[in-house]
């Protein structure tokens, strides 16, 4: 098990951090992002989350970022303003190594802090690994939607997993 240290992330992470989203995005249908990245453009997606009062996260082990995690809101309408999707990513080396375990217990514990009610966590299926940590963190599956993105020439079906906050 690696310890991490945990920070709020800058837009002076975000090259660091396109180097682990890319690696998603170009090898696997994890993301349905299709192309990579550039580090202007995460840099954009930092301040956004920011300012929607938001937390994003990185995890470092002796000074490099392993892993990060973010939550945006879940849907424009005013009536979901309690309600936040999740995402966390780990650097293919760091996987496994409880870097995802720290990195969404912050997230989670700096979502209650700001009186959010449920966070949502979408997962490209099938994907054992991403499933068993929302499961082993108190989320439960709510939705499977069949076939809904292309990527590498094959339809990916994505589930939802939710987990209520309190309130």
């Amino acid at each position: 098990m690696l310890t991490p240290a945990l920070r709020p992330a800058t837009s002076a992470d975000a090259a660091a951090i396109c180097v682990i989203y890319n690696h998603y995005v170009t090898t696997t249908t994890i993301t349905f992002e299709e192309e990579p990245v550039t580090g202007e453009d995460m840099a954009q997606r930092i301040a956004d989350v920011a300012a929607a009062g938001l937390p994003w996260l990185v995890a470092e082990v002796d000074g490099s970022i392993v892993g990060y995690a973010y939550a945006t809101r879940w849907r424009a309408r005013s009536a979901y303003r309690y309600s936040v999707e999740s995402t966390v990513y780990v650097a293919p080396g760091a996987s496994g190594l409880g870097v995802g375990r720290a990195l969404y217990g912050a997230l989670l514990d700096g979502l209650r802090e700001r009186g959010l009610h449920l966070v949502i966590g979408g997962i490209a299926l099938p994907n054992e690994a991403s499933v068993g940590l929302h499961e082993a963190l108190g989320f439960a599956k709510s939705a499977h939607f069949a076939e809904v993105g292309m990527k590498f020439g094959r339809w990916i079906d994505v589930g939802y997993w939710v987990r209520k906050l309190g309130g």
